[in-house]
């Protein structure tokens, strides 16, 4: 990917970030302009403060340096900031992950799948606290398990003993 789409990408990043009530700040050319190792972005909201290393691909893994990763943990912990990873594949939104998460190669470098990305990672609506994520499991762990009046409605229309007007009706 080129380096003005990488750039475009933390551009966009920034402003999405400003737009949902962030302080953001992007650090110019992070990595280049300075010996000390910067992250690409700094954003916070008063509550909550993050050091972001941004990464965009057009569909193929994202991969980090073991180098990248430390360094940004380094400067989020020296700054009082969360270290995330935020990426972002063609036609999808961001994600972000905490390092942690992320997958290490056997080379010591980590790795972001697009799937990967899309079922793991926080979307950006929850990353900004607009949304929380609810897994099907949480949902499934709602309290002694299903009504067993609904239960036997439901089994009798399966075995045709009633139909689903019947079962609607009694179900209302």
């Amino acid at each position: 990917m080129s380096q003005a789409k990488g750039d475009r990408r933390e551009r966009e990043l920034v402003n999405e970030l400003d737009a949902a009530g962030f302080a953001v700040m992007r650090a110019p050319a992070s990595g280049s302009a300075t010996e000390r190792e910067l992250p690409d972005v700094l954003a916070g909201d008063g509550e909550v403060f993050y050091a972001i290393e941004a990464k965009s691909s057009a569909g193929d893994p994202i991969y980090l340096t073991g180098e990248e990763v430390e360094a940004l943990i380094f400067f989020a912990q020296n700054f009082g900031a969360k270290p995330r990873i935020g990426v972002r594949f063609d036609r999808e939104d961001w994600y972000f992950f905490h390092p942690g998460d992320l997958h290490v190669t056997d080379g010591g470098n980590y790795r972001v799948k697009k799937e990967t990305a899309i079922a793991e990672g926080t979307d950006f609506d929850e990353f900004v606290g607009r949304s929380e994520k609810v897994t099907l499991e949480e949902v499934g762990d709602g309290g002694d398990g299903p009504d067993e009046e609904i239960l036997r409605v439901l089994n009798a229309v399966k075995q045709d003993v009633m139909d689903v007007e019947e079962a609607a009706e009694l179900l209302e």
